[in-house]
């Protein structure tokens, strides 16, 4: 069988405040990370799975270890951030002739990654209404014929997903480094295409990751297809409608309401009064208080939220705590929200954007937050402060 390379070396700077403390592919959505569901879709297919690492890598060592659901996992160490041609060259030693490739940030679907495996060399596309985010592929009787990085005009609807089936003939050729100072994949199929045939398959599912809402995006998807469970404790009272994934040790107590899809993670405690709407995901050791109430929303590990407060189409870091009353607004007016990345104003087109926050943040009583407001991991933000900016990690305000 084949072996699997996934590329999950990279810092992820456009997913900041989340990717302040953990690698990209480790951000958890339902329980399980990025890279695990990644890992799910490859069962069966392959024999063997290196994975690429570097920005906080032994976080992802440490979890997944040596073998994840029996599926053998081997590591290989991109020393130095120079792109994702670099990265996957630090797999070649671990590898026979054909051999997998796909990004650890983005989600995919074993369908179409069986599709991709069926010819060598091969990309996996997909087709979209806008490709002006995405580098684009012209492509000619089952063909590539070139790979266009993000023109300004499109020249194609048919994106790169990121998946490729390949041989080490590939990473033989020189090549040079792009604008952006890094050595490409794309740049190697190039060159080989020039002389080579490189095949394609279509995709019928593919996420990108590319900005924290994302995470809000793929949640919903996510908890649309998981299958209902209920292994934690539902008190005589409750009030649950639709589809609940309830981990062990999680308790939702008397008077509390359920509207899911809604996965609750281990040992959580919705407590009575509380409201937890749809499409929300709740972390392990979760603390929903009274009064409180959630839609639309994902927890990392060890929230808390105490009574009084509604979080709406927001991110909320692992270890973070919200005191009494504090309020999120998530829209503003009729327009979709705009977000600050990078030092850029970004439309994320969503109509609906709460907070996002890093993790282990602090805040006091009654704090408002504006739309889109980001906030880094570690800061502190005292009673009755209205939020309106990206605060930076490390904080007190």
């Amino acid at each position: 069988m084949i072996k699997a390379v996934i590329l999950a070396a990279g810092w992820g700077i456009r997913m900041n405040p989340l990717t302040l403390t953990k690698p990209k592919p480790f951000l958890s959505i339902a329980g399980k990370s990025i890279l695990e569901h990644n890992l799910d879709e490859l069962q069966g297919l392959v024999e063997e799975v290196i994975i690429v690492i570097g920005y906080k890598g032994e976080l992802i060592k440490r979890r997944l270890k040596e073998n994840y659901k029996g599926l053998p996992i081997k590591y290989a160490i991109q020393e130095e951030q120079l792109g994702t041609g670099h990265a996957a060259k630090a797999a070649l030693p671990f590898l026979e002739e054909k051999f997998l490739i796909l990004n650890g940030d983005d989600l995919y679907a074993r369908e179409d990654l069986l599709k991709c495996l069926e010819v060598n060399p091969s990309i996996l596309l997909r087709e979209v209404k806008d490709p002006s985010p995405f580098g684009q592929v012209l492509v000619d009787n089952g063909k590539v014929k070139d790979l266009v990085e993000k023109p300004e005009e499109p020249v194609s609807n048919l994106i790169n997903t990121g998946v490729y089936f390949l041989n080490k003939d590939f990473f033989k050729k020189n090549i040079e480094k792009s604008q952006r100072g890094e050595y490409e994949i794309t740049d190697y199929l190039k060159e080989f295409i020039k002389e080579g045939e490189l095949y394609h398959r279509v995709a019928k599912r593919w996420d990108s990751v590319s900005y924290p809402w994302d995470v809000l995006r793929i949640t919903k998807k996510i908890l649309c297809d998981i299958k209902e469970e209920r292994k934690g404790k539902i008190e005589e009272g409750a009030k649950i409608e639709g589809k609940v994934i309830l981990k062990e040790g999680a308790v939702i107590e008397k008077g509390a309401k359920i509207k899911g899809p809604v996965y609750i993670g281990k040992n959580s405690r919705i407590k009575s009064g509380a409201s937890i709407g749809e499409y929300s995901s709740l972390e392990d050791n979760c603390l929903i208080e009274e009064n409180v109430h959630l839609e639309r929303s994902l927890l990392g590990e060890g929230v808390q939220i105490l009574s009084g407060v509604v979080v709406k189409d927001s991110i909320i870091g692992s270890g973070c705590v919200l005191g009494r009353g504090v309020l999120i607004a998530s829209n503003r007016y009729r327009d979709t929200i705009r977000a600050e990345v990078k030092g850029k104003i970004i439309d994320t087109k969503r109509k609906g954007l709460g907070v996002i926050l890093g993790d282990n943040v602090k805040v006091e009583e009654e704090v408002c937050f504006l739309p889109g407001v980001m906030v880094g991991s570690n800061c502190s933000i005292s009673y009755r402060k209205v939020v309106d900016k990206n605060i930076p990690p490390n904080t007190k305000i």
